[in-house]
């Protein structure tokens, strides 16, 4: 703030002797005028000529560099042992599938059904069959979980109506839409053979009045193939959720096998020929991470912060010197987009980091939370390149189109939005009901978007085929009006949108005209950042020297 008010201070001198305020050679001459120029042409130069300017070294270059290495090998180490875990969750859910659905067969999710009673009963008693001889049965490594010393039941629970008098023949009913939930708990110890579980387990249904029976069973085990990539296993927990659907009561009762799996740190293990050295140097990487995420972070945020003073500057010093506002576009030059990207990354690094900590010494089991926020960082991160490609010319005229033509991306988005949402809710409420595709907005949504791109088609078209007359003709002209609309048309003005700022932006590069009042202000300064103007007094008394020049 001491440089405005020394630029106040000499423009009002000049107004003194001069009496009037113009952009004149004689004005843009004066000392202030062009140290302040040449302040802020400092400091929209790229570190290679920061460095030739002042002999500052681009810690920042050096640390983003590092930081793609290390950040992109924790990712990878990490991404392993998260594959491992969600490969061994999946299997087991097809192992639970095969092992309690009767018949079962690798078949899309839905489609497993029951039809009549004799059925219902036989594979609730097949469940518990199952259940209780399942230590003779499986492969894995699965036992029962204890509590108390004691082994968990199986429990069979059935909710129904409180009351119901359904007489569709005569078009008549009488119900209690209240709903009442039963249960009953059958212990591993229990031994019945088929013939005599129906007289041992007191379990009758009320199918006219029957929403839904769930069965509940929890059974633990071991993950053992991270004992090949030098990782401690984890002890799972499944709670598994056999559910019988009949809420449609359409006479399709669906059959379908949930599994709640908990994450827990083994009580007692012991690995032969193995050591706590892997894990130490995997929990020191991850601390070297946050370390130089952390220290990229206050870079970063300090090199924020000096731009968002530097603009207040120059918005005092303009408005002092040529009575003019400066305009947000300029204003928001000095606020570096990058920085903030990088400030982003590095706080989900920092975060996604000390969650993989936890985990690898087994006091958290979020995976899921970890990979998302290490996921998104390294992404970032790799996009976070493009700003050093940007150095080079040739390279730069991407960043620029992107940079410019976003604000009519937006806008136009917006508008192809309303049109996109319009089609959504309408083939939902149409299609809906005869159309997998339709069947939810969310799949409407995707379906609508791969359309757009060409993706199936012909499938789209196919299945309304067989349909009513009425509904297979509106499916014609929904389908036929969108897909002209969007790809013909909106998809096309999208690209001409963009391919027109790319035509602005090179004709600008190749004119070299200044588009804006910074940086026309800026190129009245002709000095190269090999000429020594831009060192300071300290820094060429001290020959940078302090930590503080060097971290510039």
């Amino acid at each position: 703030m001491e440089d405005c008010e020394q630029l106040l201070a000499a423009r009002s001198e000049e107004r003194r002797l001069n009496g009037h305020c113009r952009w004149s050679t004689h004005s843009l001459e004066s000392k202030v005028v062009e140290d302040f120029r040449r302040r802020l042409k400092y400091f929209f130069m790229n570190p290679c000529e920061k460095y030739r300017a002042r002999g500052r070294k681009p810690w920042k270059l050096m640390l983003q560099i590092l930081k793609i290495a290390i950040i992109t090998v924790q990712l990878v180490s990490f991404g392993l042992s998260n594959e491992m875990m969600v490969t061994f969750k999946e299997e087991n859910l097809m192992t639970f599938r095969h092992l309690f659905l009767k018949g079962y067969k690798d078949q899309r999710l839905g489609s497993y059904a029951l039809y009549t009673k004799a059925d219902v009963y036989d594979h609730i008693y097949y469940i518990i069959n199952r259940f209780i001889s399942l230590q003779n049965l499986t492969v894995g490594n699965l036992a029962y979980e204890m509590v108390d010393g004691k082994h968990t039941p199986l429990s069979v629970c059935q909710e129904f109506y409180r009351n119901s008098s359904i007489d569709p023949g005569n078009e008549t009913f009488d119900i209690d839409p209240h709903i009442y939930k039963e249960c009953i708990s059958i212990y591993p110890a229990q031994s019945f053979d088929n013939s005599s579980l129906p007289t041992h387990v007191n379990f009758s249904l009320d199918f006219k009045r029957l929403l839904s029976v769930s069965i509940y069973l929890t059974l633990k085990t071991i993950n053992l193939q991270t004992v090949r990539h030098h990782e401690l296993p984890d002890c799972y927990d499944f709670h598994i959720m056999i559910v019988f659907d009949n809420r449609a009561h359409s006479g399709k009762i669906k059959v379908d096998v949930e599994n709640d799996v908990r994450i827990n740190e083994c009580r007692d293990w012991n690995v032969e020929g193995t050591s706590d050295k892997n894990d130490y140097l995997l929990l020191l990487f991850d601390s070297v991470v946050i370390l130089a995420c952390f220290s990229s972070l206050i870079l970063c945020t300090r090199s924020v912060i000096n731009g968002i003073q530097l603009q207040f500057e120059f918005n005092i010093f303009f408005h002092a010197y040529y009575n003019k506002i400066v305009s947000w576009s300029d204003r928001m030059e000095f606020v570096n987009g990058w920085y903030i990207l990088i400030i982003v990354s590095d706080t989900l690094t920092i975060a996604g980091s000390a969650l993989k900590i936890g985990i690898q010494t087994k006091c958290l089991t979020n995976y899921d939370v970890c990979s998302i926020l290490l996921g998104t960082a390294t992404m970032l991160v790799w996009v976070g390149v493009i700003r050093y490609l940007g150095f080079f010319r040739k390279y730069n005229i991407l960043i620029l189109t992107l940079r410019a033509a976003f604000p009519n991306v937006i806008r136009f988005c917006c508008c192809a939005a309303m049109i996109y949402l319009g089609y959504c809710f309408c083939g939902w409420i149409v299609l809906g009901p005869y159309h997998d595709k339709f069947r939810t907005l969310d799949k409407v949504t995707e379906c609508l978007f791969s359309l757009i791109n060409g993706d199936d088609m012909y499938a789209t078209f196919l299945k309304m085929r067989d349909k009513s007359y009425m509904v297979w003709l509106f499916s014609r002209l929904y389908l036929y009006s969108f897909i002209s609309l969007f790809i013909y048309m909106v998809l096309s003005l999208f690209i001409a949108l963009i391919t027109d700022t790319y035509e602005t932006i090179k004709h600008h590069q190749q004119d070299k005209v200044p588009v804006s009042q910074l940086e026309a202000f800026i190129a009245e300064c002709r000095d190269q950042p090999e000429s020594g103007r831009y060192q300071t007094d300290e820094e060429a008394a001290s020959g940078c020297l302090s930590p503080c020049c060097c971290f510039g």
